[in-house]
């Protein structure tokens, strides 16, 4: 994924917090097409070098990023389907990777290469910069081009990329995003809060629940439910939880 790669042009479908963010990382090397049908032909948000396209010219480009909720992404790959070229490569970035995976390798022509990626952060996190920040790399069909996407993360972002399975994946972000997003959904519920008697982990645990507390209601919804493994994993910190009271209530 680097000019040396034969991979000058990048169509990216989807324009929300986190498109805008990919769009802004990756417009200093790539020629981009945006779309999404919330964006005007001159939308002020565009990179300098970006251009508003539509399916067709979206497909015309080298690779493609699906820049859309886990839900929407098999609708968003059904207005594609028929403009896509053999060589073309597909890339998505869910916090899931498992259910996006098999959607991909169901509704995506046998000649398009597919590679499920999540960066580990998002506008809130990666908005003083991202260098250093990590991302998940997941080949599904094509694994050479997996390792020259995961090439450019890592010399042209300076990401630190963790080239995994999808299964792999979903097994430690079923902890890692599913319990912090649980936590941070019931702090926000329990506002107004303390500011200004507070220890240094609680300042952290408000720093965490900061970073997650306007992500859209489908990625919290992607993370808890289309997960295979955050529902297990719920219900043991919730059992614990409830274990936690009672051993309490029990010494009051």
């Amino acid at each position: 994924m680097s000019t040396k790669l034969s991979i000058s042009s990048i169509g990216l479908v989807g324009f929300g917090a986190f498109g805008r963010l990919v769009a802004h990382h990756l417009d200093p090397y790539f020629a981009l097409v945006v779309n999404d049908p919330a964006m005007s032909a001159n939308d002020g948000r565009l990179p300098a070098r970006a251009v508003a396209g539509s399916a067709a010219d979206i497909c015309r480009c080298d690779l493609i990023i699906l820049a859309v909720p886990v839900s929407e992404l098999a609708n968003a790959i059904k207005c594609l389907r028929p403009h896509l070229r053999p060589g073309c490569t597909v890339v998505d970035v869910g916090s899931v990777k498992v259910k996006p995976a098999r959607v991909m390798l169901e509704e995506l022509p046998p000649f398009v290469d597919i590679v499920g990626t999540h960066p580990l952060f998002g506008p809130e996190s990666g908005r003083n910069g991202i260098k250093g920040r990590k991302i998940a790399v997941c080949p599904v069909r094509g694994s050479a081009v997996a390792q020259r996407i995961a090439a450019f993360l890592r010399r042209a972002l300076g990401l630190k990329v963790f080239v995994t399975s999808p299964e792999e994946h979903d097994w430690e972000a079923a902890v890692v995003q599913g319990v912090t997003h649980l936590i941070a959904k019931v702090l926000v519920q329990m506002e107004p809060l303390p500011t200004l008697l507070t220890t240094a982990s609680f300042d952290h645990l408000m720093q965490a629940t900061e970073m997650v507390r306007y992500d859209a209601p489908s990625v919290y919804m992607a993370i808890e439910r289309d997960n295979p493994f955050a529902s297990a994993v719920r219900e043991r910190f919730l059992a614990l939880a409830v274990e936690a009271r009672a051993d309490l209530e029990e010494h009051e």
